[in-house]
């Protein structure tokens, strides 16, 4: 699966928030054995997330959005999605009770038009449920692609996308993606000549050649990071699949220069 994140809102393109839902929705999709190629963040115009979503299908088979589900006007990512597949916009009577029970317990007004927006969804499409917010989430398949929407709030992305997309993945990726991080130690605790990044991957020799599993690394103020993923049907073949090149770093560089080695997924 080759997924390309695309993140709504001028806000993340101003600066003004710190956009979080892609590292989340990274480190998810690598656990669950997805690809991500590329990451997109578009704001809240109609023409440019359409030319957003057309360009990510050129190059991926799976799009996960997040944000511009809401009430208001400039929330139109479900709108343009809907638009791209030709799908009608109908209402879905189970979002729109989960809306009005959600501003009954958060005692808010409810304001029947904005909330009637938010329960309209592509038609064909699988609902997910927000139990931590308003806006449900959405999965749309045809044809071989597929659009995941997800709403903004990482309170309400995190959980929905645990409930309901980790699984829909898996079934779809069969396979997972598990990294060993190798921490060498800094320049101050190491000889010169193992510490530059440069220096690290040419004493990795025929390592960073690898195709499964892969080494690659990571210049850091505190030391440089080698890191070694591999993608097996489950964790315990891809650490399996990674024992033997973890040990040819330990020799390489010598136990006593690794600061820290840890399992990242």
């Amino acid at each position: 699966m080759i997924v390309e994140i695309i993140c709504v809102g001028t806000e993340l393109l101003l600066g003004n928030i710190l956009n979080t839902n892609a590292q989340y929705l990274s480190k998810k999709l690598a656990e669950a054995g997805a690809e991500v190629h590329f990451q997109t963040v578009v704001g809240d115009n109609p023409a440019r997330i359409m030319d957003a979503v057309r360009i990510a299908f050129t190059r991926a088979d799976t799009i996960i959005l997040s944000g511009g589900l809401g009430p208001t006007k400039d929330d139109m990512t479900k709108e343009k999605i809907a638009e791209f597949f030709g799908r009608k916009l109908v209402l879905d009577e189970a979002a729109l009770r989960n809306l009005e029970g959600f501003m009954n317990r958060m005692n808010r007004e409810t304001v029947k038009k904005n909330i009637r927006k938010q329960a309209m969804v592509p038609e064909g499409s699988t609902v997910l449920y927000n139990h931590h917010g308003t806006a449900p989430g959405i999965i749309l398949e045809e044809n071989g692609r597929s659009c995941i929407m997800l709403p903004g709030p990482p309170k309400e992305l995190e959980p929905m996308f645990e409930e309901y997309c980790m699984e829909w993945i898996r079934r779809r990726t069969q396979c997972v993606l598990v990294s060993m991080n190798i921490k060498l130690r800094s320049m101050k605790e190491a000889p010169v000549s193992i510490v530059g990044e440069a220096a690290v991957e040419e004493a990795l020799g025929d390592l960073v050649n690898g195709v499964n599993p892969t080494t690659a690394t990571y210049a850091k103020e505190d030391g440089c990071l080698i890191r070694v993923t591999a993608e097996a049907p489950d964790h315990e073949e891809a650490m399996k699949m990674m024992a033997p090149v973890v040990e040819r770093i330990k020799e390489i560089f010598g136990e006593e220069y690794i600061k820290e080695l840890k399992e990242d997924i």
